[in-house]
């Protein structure tokens, strides 16, 4: 049986919608940024992401649907996500898709956006990828989440390792920003570390006090800063692609070893990346090649379903809907929404 599930996503600054049949085949997936309008403040604004959320999100809806040459009647259901994220910009794609799922009678699904990002390793988006199933270890690495899970099932997840303090995108982001880059700055310092020595600073790798696996960023971020302010002060210069390199292969030892190890510890052949960091194509060779020498699968979605979409936001209502897992009317945004 064909079930089409039409997902919104608004949890920042991307108006996304998107048409996912049963879960796995992408029939539109439609992405409307506002990178060029935030890089002016160097972050996102939540006031004017809400704005223009609500400007853009019935014609990218729209969009979404005629490419995928689907009507609202033929939808299964209206998935969106309702957090974690900024609580106006969530408001609007909740919101819309409310007024959608009465007006077409159609069920309401809720999903937390971190389901959605390690739901986009079930979608099939290039020819010969491989499929992978429950269960599986995932690197979760984000702006705001660093976490090693196990999805036991497509709906229950089981953390094994967290960070006790930054995510390891904040950190990217903070130190793109000492060096000059800007916003946003995980794709800035992935592009420009390649021009420079990774080996050219010994930056730490922190190791936290009574727990194996977790992992701490704080003391890199201040290490790379502390480097930085030293050189000024000495009016040294300093070298960035060198900068951005060395903290890159800090930062990627760092998650890349305690994946591995856990992987081993636990058993699992399988192993996938989700969230906006597993993007930068140094994490990524890194844990393909660590699989690789360690007999296990890997699997990472491509670079558009590793940021904010709506097709990982569709892949993960789908086996909600098969549960019949639905939303009423009294939902609502909630930035906060553990994963």
């Amino acid at each position: 049986m064909e079930n089409l599930i039409l997902a919104i996503e608004s949890s920042c600054d991307e108006t996304a919608a998107s048409v996912i049949r049963n879960g796995r085949i992408i029939l539109s997936n439609i992405i409307n940024s506002q990178i060029d309008i935030h890089s002016v403040y160097g972050g996102v604004v939540p006031e004017i992401a809400a704005r223009n959320h609500v400007e853009n999100i019935a014609q990218v809806v729209d969009l979404a649907l005629k490419k995928a040459d689907v009507s609202v009647n033929e939808l299964s259901a209206v998935a969106v996500t309702n957090g974690p994220g900024l609580v106006g910009p969530l408001l609007v794609g909740v919101s819309y898709a409310k007024a959608l799922s009465i007006a077409a009678k159609k069920p309401l699904i809720a999903v937390n956006h971190m389901h959605g990002h390690i739901s986009a390793n079930y979608l099939i988006d290039n020819e010969g990828d491989i499929e992978i199933n429950p269960p599986f270890l995932c690197l979760v690495v984000s702006g705001g989440h660093t976490n090693i899970i196990i999805a036991e099932d497509y709906d229950k997840y089981r953390i094994l390792a967290r960070t006790r303090d930054d995510a390891a995108g904040e950190a990217f982001d903070k130190i793109a920003r000492a060096i000059g880059l800007g916003y946003p700055g995980g794709p800035k310092i992935d592009k420009i570390a390649r021009l420079g020595n990774e080996n050219a600073i010994i930056f730490p790798r922190a190791k936290v006090s009574g727990s194996e696996y977790d992992f701490s960023f704080s003391g890199l971020k201040s290490a790379v800063l502390n480097y930085i302010n030293s050189r000024e002060m000495k009016n040294e210069e300093i070298n960035v692609p060198d900068v951005a390199a060395s903290f890159q292969k800090a930062a990627v030892d760092a998650l890349s070893h305690n994946c591995i190890r856990i992987a081993l510890k636990h058993n699992l052949g399988t192993f996938a990346l989700a969230g906006g960091v597993a993007a930068n194509t140094k994490l990524r060779n890194t844990l393909k090649e660590l699989c690789l020498q360690n007999g296990i699968r890997f699997k990472c979605p491509s670079m558009l379903l590793c940021t904010d979409n709506a097709a990982m936001i569709g892949a993960a209502a789908y086996h909600k809907f098969l549960k019949k897992d639905f939303a009423d009317m009294s939902l609502n945004a909630v930035p906060n929404l553990e994963l």
